[in-house]
């Protein structure tokens, strides 16, 4: 059967339009790279500077803590006369100025100092896990960002050749060759490709301004990320010595076991209130005017030490150790609860990764090549009208959806792994090939 050539020309470009292709990216300082955005989110985040500085004031604690009170200097007129108020008159009228010191029973500034010394611990690893969620949210959001961008790439590749689509019916229907229907079918999916378009441009500029949020810029900064990346995904790791690098890694789990320090210490103070505490103090008393054998009166010292009588035990010590003992058992359950997170956590983004990791194989290397094969069959079947429209455009919307899935699998697998990384609490070996296989990067 005759064609038209320009028919033949629009079919030729459209084959050669649905062979992937390579697109080459020069650095550009401009890029938001994995990198940059992690680094720009360690330095610049608010909630991690805030963070930051309560872990700074939290330090500054327990020097003040362990340090004696301060001392109290007195100054005393003692026993003036009411009817002359005049200091040489009695001989028990002084001037007095003293000294005293207040001394905890021994141990228990040690202890209020290493109590705080834990508290100040665990805000310096929360610090630390506040660090590793910021990163992993940089991370999940890069990911999907980058997603977005194959994704509308692909909706607008895919818009070109079913404008192509378009003209190609149009211009077999003028001849005789084709229906009205075809025509109408074409501008029908360009529609939806068109409407897809609006709801991902729309995500991505959502997402663009949760991560400059992250990155403290302004929400209008323009987000680019670069074309290309590694496919290359990591085989599955076990899962048993994730869960054991956790158990040493996570600083949240450090920052519990700080906090259940704290309380063990707190308890041993609260044992030390059951002994007095004390007061030691000087003080030297001036007196004016003669004795009544005409010498002057002689100056007076004094020496002075008080202490506390823990009398009230059952409703105070006794009441005070309970509350401490239970605070311990609460940050062991604490604990325990945390670590069963954990291990959740490390769990479910290991199941993520895993189905990912599959789903992105099982496109890249089966499902993506034969719908690829099978559109460039049916566009050569079209030609020469042994396909129908519908049967092609059908095909041509299919890789387009397997292609998007692709992206889709390939980022969730590493949003997962990120999230492997944070539950973990530090970065998980990824098991690359020694030499990358540029094969496997496309836009």
């Amino acid at each position: 059967m005759h064609v038209p050539k320009k028919v033949r020309r629009m079919l030729a470009f459209t084959v050669l339009a649905t062979v992937p292709t390579l697109s080459c990216a020069w650095a550009d300082d401009s890029l938001l790279t994995l990198s940059k955005a992690e680094q720009l989110a360690t330095m610049h985040n608010q909630a991690l500077a805030a963070s930051t500085k309560n872990a700074e004031a939290m330090a500054a604690i327990p020097p003040q803590v362990g340090t004696l009170p301060d001392p109290m200097l007195s100054l005393n007129a003692l026993n003036i006369p009411l009817n002359s108020f005049s200091a040489s008159q009695e001989g028990m009228t002084l001037m007095q100025v003293g000294i005293s010191q207040a001394l905890p029973f021994p141990g228990k500034l040690r202890l209020r100092e290493q109590a705080a010394g834990f508290e100040a611990s665990a805000a310096a690893h929360h610090t630390e896990e506040l660090n590793l969620v910021v990163v992993r949210n940089v991370r999940l959001i890069w990911w999907n960002l980058f997603f977005l961008d194959r994704a509308i790439s692909i909706v607008q590749r895919n818009q070109v050749l079913l404008r192509q689509f378009v003209k190609i019916a149009e211009t077999k229907y003028k001849t005789g060759l084709g229906l009205q229907s075809d025509v109408l079918l074409a501008q029908v999916e360009l529609s939806k490709l068109l409407d897809v378009e609006i709801s991902l441009l729309s995500s991505r500029r959502s997402q663009a301004a949760d991560i400059n949020a992250l990155l403290d810029r302004p929400a209008v900064t323009v987000v680019t990320l670069p074309a290309l990346t590694d496919e290359f995904l990591s085989p599955i790791p076990a899962a048993e010595p994730l869960h054991q690098l956790a158990l040493d890694a996570r600083p949240v789990l450090f920052a519990k076991r700080s906090k259940l320090d704290a309380a063990h210490t707190r308890v041993d103070l609260a044992e030390k209130d059951y002994y007095p505490d004390f007061k030691l103090g000087a003080a030297y008393g001036l007196r004016a005017g003669s004795n009544a054998n005409g010498s002057a009166r002689a100056d007076m010292s004094s020496i002075m030490l008080s202490m506390s009588l823990p009398i009230y035990t059952s409703s105070k010590q006794d009441r005070a150790v309970e509350q401490r003992q239970a605070e311990v058992a609460r940050q062991e359950f604490s604990l325990q609860d945390m670590v069963a997170a954990v291990d959740a956590e490390i769990e479910k983004a290991l199941a993520d990764y895993r189905a990912g990791h599959d789903q992105a194989l099982l496109f890249k290397t089966g499902i993506i090549p034969q719908a690829s094969l099978t559109v460039s069959s049916m566009l050569a079947a079209y030609q020469v009208n042994k396909v129908d429209f519908l049967n092609l455009v059908r095909a041509q919307i299919t890789l387009y959806n397997y292609e998007t899935q692709y992206w889709k699998a390939l980022s969730a697998a590493r949003q997962s792994w990120a999230r492997l990384d944070a539950a973990v609490g530090k970065p998980v070996p990824w098991m690359k090939p020694e030499t990358t296989n540029k094969e496997m990067m496309h836009e």
